[in-house]
C-alpha cells in the first residue's frame, strides 16, 4: 500500500502547524480568554477561525510567493524571522528579570 503524495503533505503540515501552535502566544491566548468566559465553545470557534483564516492567508500568499520568490530564499527569511523573534524574547526575558532583581 502506497500513500499519495498529497495525504503525505496534509500530515506533514498538520504535525507541523499542530506542534508549532502547542503553547505559544496565540494558544495562551485562547487559554487566557477561556479563562475570563464561562463560553468555551465560542472560544474555540473564535481562535479556530482565526487560525485557519489565518493559515488560508499563509497558504495563499506562499504559493504565490513561490512563484517569484526561490524556495530557499523565502526558508531563509522565515529563518532570519524566527531568529530576530527568538532574540528579541530572550532580550525581554533578561530585561524583565532585571527588574526584578
Amino acid at each position: 500500500m502506497t500513500i499519495s503524495p498529497d495525504l503525505l503533505l496534509l500530515a506533514s503540515t498538520f504535525s507541523t502547524v499542530f506542534l508549532a501552535e502547542l503553547g505559544d502566544k496565540t494558544q495562551l491566548a485562547t487559554v487566557a480568554i477561556s479563562g475570563t468566559s464561562n463560553r468555551p465553545l465560542y472560544v474555540f470557534l473564535g481562535s479556530a477561525s482565526a487560525l485557519v483564516l489565518a493559515s488560508f492567508l499563509g497558504a495563499l500568499l506562499g504559493g504565490g510567493l513561490a512563484e517569484v520568490v526561490p524556495a530557499q530564499l523565502l526558508q531563509l527569511a522565515a529563518a532570519i524571522g524566527f531568529l530576530v523573534i527568538g532574540g528579541r524574547l530572550v532580550i525581554n526575558a533578561l530585561a524583565t528579570k532585571q527588574e526584578q532583581s
